[in-house]
């Protein structure tokens, strides 16, 4: 193995995952890759999402074939990053997450949801991405390390402060070119991008916190009532 940082964030949906993306796209030793693993989880897992046909044509489909020649191949910065969702983890050998530094990026469902249904109007416990962030946190502490989880909220209210901590647990030196970018799309951007990245692409930086103060739809309540107790076992480990 090289001696390139290979580091995955493992988020759910609507959980300003791009915006950490595009934070660590500011570093000068770092190169960034967003949902390679998408084009494999919608051949799998029979869901409809937006640009459906136009990311299966975007990307490899086959999972075992990403992670060998993308996510553990040949990288030319230091730094590589790979933003994925953590429901993109279906039916593959995990192993490989062993040779690379993982970070879980959650939200509170009870925001998530709300702009969730905006793109997926039914979504599901699968499709937040949480069961699988909390077998991925189990997963570590299991093997003895610490977990790396930041929650969206307290990044959102600190960003420097949030991502220091993640720069000094990943071994990296604090850039604070992370804390601003260009507005507008980025040449990484997936092909769904005009269907999901339409307020990161008005921002030149993290934007202020904002609680939503509607009410999760009745029809969602069962599914809130799914995702709180896995929420609130990562944000026990949240920097």
């Amino acid at each position: 193995m090289d001696d390139v940082k290979r580091i995955n964030l493992w988020s759910g949906p609507r959980n300003v995952s791009t915006a950490v993306m595009y934070a660590f796209r500011e570093r000068s030793d770092t190169s960034v890759v967003d949902e390679p693993l998408y084009a494999h989880y919608l051949c799998r897992a029979g869901v409809e999402h937006p640009a459906l046909q136009d990311v299966i044509r975007s990307q490899d489909t086959d999972g075992e074939s990403v992670v060998r020649t993308l996510l553990l191949g040949p990288a030319e910065t230091p730094v590589r990053f790979f933003k994925h969702m953590a429901h993109h983890l279906i039916e593959l050998d995990t192993s490989f997450l062993g040779q690379m530094e993982n970070i879980l990026l959650t939200r509170d469902p009870r925001q998530m949801l709300l702009s969730l249904i905006n793109q997926v109007p039914n979504p599901t416990v699968e499709g937040t991405g949480l069961p699988m962030q909390v077998s991925m946190l189990d997963r570590i502490l299991e093997s003895g390390d610490s977990p790396i989880v930041i929650e969206s909220k307290r990044l959102l209210l600190d960003p420097e402060g949030v991502l220091t901590t993640v720069c000094k647990r990943l071994g990296l030196d604090w850039d604070p070119a992370m804390l601003s970018w260009d507005e507008g799309p980025k040449p990484e951007d997936g092909v769904w991008a005009p269907h999901w990245y339409d307020n990161v692409h008005r921002s030149t930086g993290f934007a202020a916190y904002r609680e939503k103060d509607e009410p999760v739809p009745a029809h969602l309540q069962p599914l809130l009532t799914e995702c709180l107790p896995l929420f609130e076992r990562l944000k026990e480990w949240a920097i």
